[in-house]
């Protein structure tokens, strides 16, 4: 790809918004009020906004290998307080995927570089739920468990985080865990149970928030 194409692709889209609204960039400049904080995985095939439906400004994006959450992260960690503290979203989802390059390189055996202290924590994933992701004899749908069981415990992470305990307590912050299937394009939601991960963790992880 020649990357001045980049640029000639810039000066389309302009024109094109200020086709649509001469205020456009006028508007967006004014600040954000995203509804949402999307965790996803820095697949280049997948990209945010669009698998929402969502304009800039109604989502705040954060995405790194495999949607991780880890707390020794300050990058996401910091995203995540900015985002609920400040920004004041609504919402907080973890969207991971199928076809997940992240989720199978941490399923094999192989010494990746720098990259094998961050595949360590999908690796602790497979190792909490070992018993039942080894019992799937389908190989293909073992990968697929450990990307939806990967994006379940992200979401604990989430929770474990004291902006997000409060957001709940005060004003009802939720917190999603999706996957976007690659390969017919679909949103599927975990319907993952925030709340009551909150009741079942809280003696352990609750931070400065009242039950």
């Amino acid at each position: 790809m020649d990357i001045k194409k980049v640029f000639e692709n810039n000066k389309a889209w302009v024109a094109r918004q200020l086709e649509t609204n001469e205020k456009y960039f006028s508007n967006l400049s004014k600040g954000q009020s995203p509804a949402i904080l999307y965790i996803g995985c820095s697949d280049s095939r997948v990209t945010a906004e669009e698998l929402m439906g969502v304009q800039p400004g109604e989502a705040f994006v954060h995405r790194n290998i495999a949607n991780l959450v880890p707390n020794t992260d300050l990058n996401v960690m910091s995203v995540i307080n900015y985002a609920v503290g400040v920004l004041k979203v609504d919402h907080v989802v973890v969207c991971g995927h199928y076809g997940c390059g992240g989720i199978l390189a941490a399923m094999q055996n192989q010494d990746l570089g720098i990259l094998n202290p961050w595949l360590r924590n999908i690796r602790d994933v497979y190792r909490l739920h070992r018993k039942e992701i080894n019992a799937i004899e389908d190989e293909k749908r073992k990968y697929e468990r450990l990307v939806e069981l990967n994006v379940q415990e992200q979401c604990i992470n989430v929770i474990k985080t004291a902006e997000v305990q409060k957001a709940i307590s005060e004003r009802g912050l939720t917190v999603h865990g999706w996957i976007f299937d690659i390969h017919s394009g679909s949103l599927i939601d975990l319907s993952i149970d925030f709340r009551e991960i909150m009741k079942n963790i809280a003696d352990i992880y609750r931070i400065g928030v009242a039950e």
